[in-house]
């Protein structure tokens, strides 16, 4: 008699925000909704793999009404809150989005109090990230973090790695959240480094690299001994890092109204594509055709 297989299990790890999305150029009144890139991946990915595999979410919230609501709406969405850290004192960042013409978002953060800057700063933290068959992570989930509490992250994945524990990692580099882009650049280097399924734009890369190509971006990427993952470059469609997986048909959206959330959410649906098997053609066109639906409505998740 065989044993049953049982759900894949799957972190990501980060900062659940509160978002405000004004529509520009009036901004009138926001919507209030709860997000954040590796929230967006989380939701995303769950929406997409359904049974096939448990999502939770790692992170540090307060005690107060904002983060209870946070965590509902998680568990709204079946995403595990079980690793969740409570903190006494702190609470969720908060950020606004306001958005051009042409869907093009501006971004302004309250976060220097988050509950989330002070996750891994003791053991506790840490110890959350067992058990886990996959961890998700980004740039921002690290850009927050005290160095010393980036650090003992960072030796954490690379003693779980040893034991099967896959890593993925996107390189989300949002300049303020990093006091000098060479300490940008080296730490995103070595998570690359630690990385099983890199999921990179190319703006990103080049912003923060030099690249002068994307040739030369993919090229520095296999340096680092990253073979499975995906390449993003907006509505261009993405390519596979390893480049045995020819381009596909990926045509642009048909109307961009914000573009928050377009790269979260082709890693959600890329990623569940892929765990589940289907290999990376099938993975990338997943990942784009779900990316091209929410750059047509405004924050992170469409609203009744």
């Amino acid at each position: 008699m065989s044993t049953p297989t049982r759900p894949l299990r799957i972190a990501c790890v980060g900062e659940a925000m509160i978002e405000l999305s004004f529509a520009a150029p009036n901004l009138g009144a926001p919507r209030v909704a709860f997000a954040g890139d590796t929230l967006n991946m989380a939701v995303y990915l769950k929406r997409a793999i359904g049974d096939a595999a448990e999502v939770a979410y790692v992170t540090a919230m307060g005690y107060d009404p904002f983060s209870d609501a946070a965590l509902a709406f998680m568990a709204g969405e079946g995403i595990g809150t079980g690793h969740i850290l409570r903190d006494p004192v702190r609470m969720p960042g908060l950020y606004a989005i306001t958005t051009d013409a042409a869907g093009e978002r501006s971004f302004h953060y309250w976060r220097e109090a988050s509950a989330a800057r002070a996750m891994f700063s003791g053991p506790e933290g840490l110890a959350m990230l067992a058990g886990f068959d996959v961890i998700a992570l980004s740039a921002i989930s690290i850009a927050i973090l005290p160095e010393p509490a980036r650090a003992a992250l960072a030796a954490r994945l690379a003693e779980l790695r040893a034991t099967g524990t896959r890593v993925v990692f996107d390189s989300n580099y949002r300049p303020r959240l990093w006091s000098s882009v060479e300490l940008a650049r080296g730490w995103v280097e070595r998570f690359w480094r630690l990385t099983d399924i890199g999921l990179p734009s190319v703006d990103d890369e080049q912003a923060l690299f030099g690249d002068t190509d994307e040739g030369a971006t993919l090229a520095r990427l296999r340096c680092y001994g990253l073979r499975a993952g995906a390449l993003k470059r907006g509505a261009r469609g993405p390519v596979a890092l390893d480049g045995a997986v020819a381009g596909g048909d990926f045509p642009p959206a048909d109307k961009v109204v914000d573009t928050t959330a377009a790269g979260d959410s082709f890693n959600g649906a890329f990623l569940a594509a892929l765990l589940r098997g289907e290999g990376t053609a099938a993975a990338l066109a997943a990942g784009h055709a779900l990316a091209r639906e929410v750059v047509g409505f405004r924050g992170a998740f469409r609203q009744a």
